[in-house]
């Protein structure tokens, strides 16, 4: 069973950065693939990004390519998410999750096996 913390959520004003973090326990991290999700008020849970087991694997939403990063460091089971240029539209809890298939990088959060309680980030205009 993998336990999944998020931080580093918080109010940002347009065009700003946030960097989140994802700190796994209880499970070997570094055979997971990791994803970021977020849910807006209203809105279904979607699609940010994901990175495989070993870091050379990414994918992005459309929305966020080019603004965001994904990365990990096994050594300290943690993944981050590095915003850049946030816009309002970024304003949702954003949610940290864990894929047994490691060589994977799924867009769909039906792949994702545990998940973390998310962290707030609000973008204002």
């Amino acid at each position: 069973q993998v336990q999944l913390a998020e931080s580093g959520g918080g109010l940002v004003q347009a065009g700003g950065s946030l960097r989140l973090t994802c700190a796994a326990s209880g499970g070997t991290f570094s055979t997971y693939s990791m994803g970021w999700f977020r849910q807006a008020p209203g809105m279904n849970r979607e699609f940010v990004a994901a990175i495989n087991w070993s870091g050379r694997s990414t994918a992005y939403a459309n929305s966020v390519n080019d603004r965001f990063a994904i990365a990990r460091d096994n050594a300290k089971n943690t993944v981050y998410l590095q915003m850049n240029i946030l816009r309002p539209e970024d304003t949702a809890v954003y949610y940290c999750a864990a894929d047994r298939l490691g060589d994977r990088v799924a867009g769909d959060h039906s792949a994702y096996d545990y998940w973390g309680q998310g962290t707030q980030v609000t973008v204002s205009s």
